[in-house]
C-alpha cells in the first residue's frame, strides 16, 4: 500500500518525520510519500492541488493531510470544523476524489503525543550518572497549550530548550510500544486512516 501524506510542516519539520516514522512502526511494508507545506494557511490553500499530484502522479492508493489544531489559521480564532471545510473547499477545486482522501486534526499539537509516553521522555533526557523522572501527564490532548509544557519540562530537567524538529523524533523513537500513545484519539485516528490499523483501546 502507498500513502501520500501533506503536512503543514517543512522538509525537517517534526510532523513529517514523527508521522513517518510512526506508520512505519505500525506497518513496516507501507510506502510513504510526503509533501510539506510549511504552515497551515498554505497547507489549506494548496492541499487540494498536492493531493490530487499525490494520488494520480505517485500513484498514491490514498492521501492523508495532517495538521495541528494550534496555532489557529492566522488571524482567526481555532475551529476545526472550519478547517476542515476549507481543506475541504481546496480537495472539491482540484476534483479530488474525497474518498481518498482522509483528513486529521492533532490535538491539539503533536507534543499531546509526546507527552502521552513519559518514560520515552524520560530516557531521551536522562544520562548515565543522571536519571531523570518528569510528571506524568494524564490527558495530554486536553493540555491547551503542549508544546509549552514540553519546553518546561526540558528546561527544568535538562537545562535546554526543546526543538521540535530535533527532540520530537527523538522521543517518539523511544516509544517501545504503542500502548501510552494509543490513549491519544487523534493519534488512533491517524494510525487508521494512514495504515488501515485500528489502535483503539480496549
Amino acid at each position: 500500500m502507498k500513502v501520500g501524506m501533506i503536512f503543514e510542516c517543512g522538509p525537517d519539520g517534526a510532523d513529517v518525520k514523527v508521522c513517518e516514522y510512526l506508520a512505519k512502526q505500525i506497518r513496516p511494508e507501507i510506502s510513504i510519500s510526503s509533501i510539506t507545506l510549511d504552515n497551515k494557511d498554505k497547507l489549506i490553500r494548496e492541499c487540494g492541488e498536492k493531493a490530487e499530484d499525490l494520488l494520480s502522479i505517485d500513484k498514491c492508493d490514498k492521501v492523508v493531510i495532517v495538521w495541528d489544531l494550534l496555532p489557529p489559521q492566522r488571524g482567526k480564532s481555532v475551529c476545526r470544523k472550519r478547517e476542515q471545510d476549507d481543506i475541504k473547499k481546496s480537495l472539491e477545486k482540484h476534483d479530488v476524489d474525497l474518498d481518498k482522501v482522509f483528513l486529521v486534526c492533532v490535538e491539539a499539537e503533536l507534543e499531546s503525543w509526546l507527552l502521552s509516553d513519559k518514560r520515552a521522555i524520560e530516557t531521551v533526557l536522562s544520562r548515565p550518572t543522571h536519571k531523570v523522572r518528569v510528571p506524568k501527564v494524564r490527558r495530554p490532548e486536553e493540555l491547551k497549550n503542549p508544546k509549552k509544557r514540553l519546553h518546561r519540562i526540558y528546561k527544568e530537567f535538562s537545562g535546554r530548550d526543546y526543538t521540535d524538529r530535533v527532540d520530537a523524533i527523538k522521543i517518539v523513537k523511544e516509544m517501545h510500544d504503542l500502548n501510552k500513545i494509543r490513549k491519544c484519539k487523534t493519534f488512533v485516528r491517524f494510525a487508521l486512516k494512514a495504515t488501515d490499523v485500528d489502535l483503539s483501546s480496549d
